[in-house]
């Protein structure tokens, strides 16, 4: 099941992507006299019984014919982020992939120990939406793709074994960074917290229907030229235990989104660097999930 969230003669919604077409949820269920949950995140922290709603209703409806009552063409709505309020920051994984700790430093810089680092929430923005060069606070605006988990089961100190089962499903995130900001502070919360540097969708798919998450191509174009090209595998800290080492001392909450880490090729990698302007187009491309696309302004 494909799931986002989205706004269509000016109400916001959600629903199941099915082709070319969204199914608006909220509105199929009030025709069927079914509650569901209002909103994305709170079908997350429904679980297993939202899903199990919303599939009946989608099996009813198409029974019935009814379900072309409830949909719209992709051309006709325009998308949110999949979790439009994200309860807390974005976490995120860094130089998870061992080319691209390279490119940015050295042999030296493939981490021992995972490193973690946040986003704030107004960094979130959804598939198709315009994103700020912020070119009055930054001249070093650089693109990360990712696979991101999203979690949909609470729990703290989760073992690997049980990692996989705390997972929602998967959704994908440009991680656009502030590289100059980054260099002058000496951390990362600032250089990555710009507001709207966050792009994520197009929506999120259940897990069900990705086989092996470390098994996905991930590819990142500016402007139709391909920057970055990899596969999930080679992720240096894998997903069960990117969940264990979080949750070890802090309660990983329904909705919680994780960027998983980005491969080699982005902006800063280039000799001379390749940085984001005004006009650029970023589509990042993730196996069994879609395409995430958004231009720069």
């Amino acid at each position: 099941m494909k799931l986002t969230s989205f706004e269509v003669n000016g109400k916001e919604t959600y629903g199941v992507v099915e082709g070319e077409y969204v199914i608006d949820l909220l509105n199929l269920s009030e025709s069927y006299g079914e509650v569901l949950p209002q909103s994305v995140q709170e079908g997350i922290e429904s679980g297993e019984e939202f899903l199990g709603k919303a599939a009946e209703l989608l099996r009813l409806a198409r029974r019935e014919n009814a379900s072309g009552n409830h949909m719209y063409r992709l051309k006709e709505i325009n998308w949110l982020p999949p979790i439009p309020v994200v309860k807390r920051n974005i976490m995120c994984v860094g130089k998870n992939y061992r080319d691209h700790a390279i490119e940015m430093g050295s042999e030296k810089d493939i981490p021992e120990n995972i490193m973690i680092f946040t986003k704030a929430t107004s960094t979130v923005i959804g598939h198709e939406q315009k994103v700020p060069v912020h070119d009055d606070v930054t001249s070093e605006l650089d693109y990360e793709g990712e696979l991101a988990i999203v979690i949909g089961k609470k729990g703290k100190g989760i073992t690997p074994d049980e990692a996989m089962d705390h997972v929602f499903g998967y959704t994908i995130v440009n991680d656009l960074t502030a590289r100059d900001l980054q260099k002058k502070h000496g951390q990362f919360f600032i250089g990555k917290s710009l507001d709207f540097t966050c792009p994520t969708g197009p929506y999120i798919v259940t897990k069900e229907e990705i086989g092996d998450p470390h098994q996905l191509m991930i590819r990142t174009s500016v402007n139709g030229e391909i920057r970055q090209s990899s596969s999930t595998d080679l992720m240096i800290f894998k997903i069960p235990d990117i969940i264990s080492i979080l949750s070890k001392g802090m309660t990983l909450e329904p909705g919680d989104i994780i960027a998983t880490g980005t491969p080699a090729g982005v902006g800063k990698g280039f000799k001379p660097p390749r940085f984001l302007k005004a006009g650029d187009k970023i589509q990042i491309e993730v196996e069994g999930i879609g395409i995430l696309t958004n231009q720069l302004q």
